[in-house]
């Protein structure tokens, strides 16, 4: 037994200790190891080749060497003689030449018009699932709609989808034609392709023909007739003359529309022109866009318009630098909010908050100036005084100097001591004494240090 329990012991231990060992062959070539060409000598046994055999093994053996040029690296060897430089006509003329005289194959079996060969391909039936799919999605219109639209032409049904808003359905020239009610295109239909159309040529726009020299000496001497001034696109335009035309437009009294567009304003010339705004109290229109002003010198040029006050529309956009900044929109922000004349605006503002602002105010500045939501006396509405009955004028052109209004604005202008003496020639009515009201005989009254106690009469039924 203990024999016995020392072999399973044994056993069980060998049987547990059982390791697996790859054994792997070495590789041979030509019936030897590779590792005994090891020690051979590649150049002796080269030597010993002939030239037919080295061409031999050139063409088995690919050297994959860069340094080799391709001819030498390819199995193809051509034995023909050079026939020159290459002419690119000629071989194209032999090629076609060789396709033609190489005659077709034979056809084992000559093509019929109308015989199908071999196994006609037809389609597999679809799965019952989309079958039921599609006869659910299957909706009865009524007789009046079937027959409408089993009549109806390609072209009806064509606007019809565009109605509908079915796009995808035709191409864009079918859906204008179909909004526009022009007609369908003649033999588009369902798979018609939209061709190009051809570009329409419009004139040039004529150059301004303006004199700029004259212009300046009639803004010089304060020329009543000379209202506007158009002096776009002039890109010849030199820098004493813009000194000259600003230091004019400070004294000019009639001038209300400047426009100065793509004329090639600097920062400089820029900053020569908010000083004239600053001083001129005639000018309602500015446009000066499609210039080289820098962001800051536009925050000038609107810090220039709270001065006096008289300019309604402002243009600035498209200048050197298309993005100004969050810093620079918040400071055009509120200098745009504190401007109680500005009715149009042109600056492209990128931030949400300035852009609403901005919009905010310009719309309060328009309903301020529009007659119907105005009130030319506006107190009237909250003190008890008696309306004249005189007519108020509801507009009024008052003298731009002293700062008090601008061009055509739609409010009386009323100074504060002449509201304190209208307030004070007013008699006041004697206010009415408040009724008293008495209590009733029947009631008694008790008075409390802390309260007053209100008794009933006592009925008949209680004990007196």
């Amino acid at each position: 037994m203990a024999d016995g329990r020392a072999r399973s012991k044994e056993g069980y231990k060998t049987s547990s200790s059982t390791t697996t060992k790859t054994i792997t062959t070495p590789a041979k070539l030509y019936g030897k190891d590779v590792g005994a060409y090891d020690d051979i000598d590649v150049d002796e046994l080269l030597a010993q080749l002939s030239p037919e055999e080295i061409s031999m093994l050139a063409k088995e053996v690919d050297p994959d060497d860069s340094f080799l040029p391709p001819s030498q690296r390819t199995n193809y060897e051509c034995e023909k003689e050079p026939t020159g430089p290459l002419d690119r006509k000629k071989l194209i003329d032999h090629i076609n030449k060789q396709a033609l005289e190489t005659p077709d194959r034979p056809e084992l079996e000559p093509f019929v018009p109308g015989v199908v060969r071999g196994k006609k391909w037809i389609p597999p039936p679809p799965a019952a699932n989309l079958q039921a799919a599609d006869e659910q999605i299957a909706i009865d219109l009524g007789d009046e709609y079937e027959q409408a639209l089993t009549d109806a032409t390609q072209e009806e049904i064509i606007d019809l989808a565009a109605i509908l808003g079915f796009h995808s359905m035709m191409n864009q020239d079918q859906y204008h034609a179909s909004l526009l009610n022009k007609g369908q295109p003649v033999g588009l239909g369902w798979d018609g392709i939209t061709k190009s159309a051809i570009p329409k040529l419009f004139p040039a726009e004529a150059p301004n023909t303006t004199d700029p020299e004259d212009t300046i000496q009639r803004i010089k001497s304060d020329d009543s007739k000379l209202v506007e001034v158009n002096l776009n696109n002039i890109k010849t335009i030199s820098d004493e003359q813009f000194d000259k035309l600003f230091e004019a437009l400070k004294s000019n009294t009639h001038l209300e529309v400047l426009s100065l567009t793509n004329v090639g304003l600097t920062d400089r010339t820029a900053l020569m022109l908010a000083a004239a705004i600053e001083q001129n109290h005639a000018l309602r229109v500015l446009n000066v866009e499609t210039n080289f002003i820098s962001p800051t010198v536009i925050v000038t040029l609107v810090k220039s318009l709270l001065t006096q006050m008289t300019i309604e529309e402002f243009r600035a956009s498209n200048q050197r630098s298309q993005v100004f900044g969050n810093k620079i929109e918040m400071e055009i922000t509120e200098l745009v909010e504190k401007n109680t004349t500005l009715l149009r605006l042109g600056l492209h503002l990128e931030f949400n908050d300035a852009r609403h602002r901005v919009a905010a105010h310009l719309q309060r500045n328009i309903d301020r100036n529009d007659p119907e939501h105005c009130h030319p006396i506006p107190y009237y509405r909250f003190l008890h005084v008696p309306i004249p009955t005189e007519p108020v004028p509801t507009k009024l052109r008052v003298d731009k100097r002293d700062g008090r209004s601008s061009r055509g604005s739609y409010y009386r202008p009323v100074r504060i001591e002449e509201e304190l003496a209208e307030m004070s020639d007013v008699e006041e009515e004697p206010e009415e004494e408040p009724e008293v009201e008495v209590l009733p005989t029947d009631y008694d009254v008790e008075e409390d240090p802390d309260n007053v106690v209100i008794r009933p009469p006592p009925s008949d039924d209680e004990d007196m």
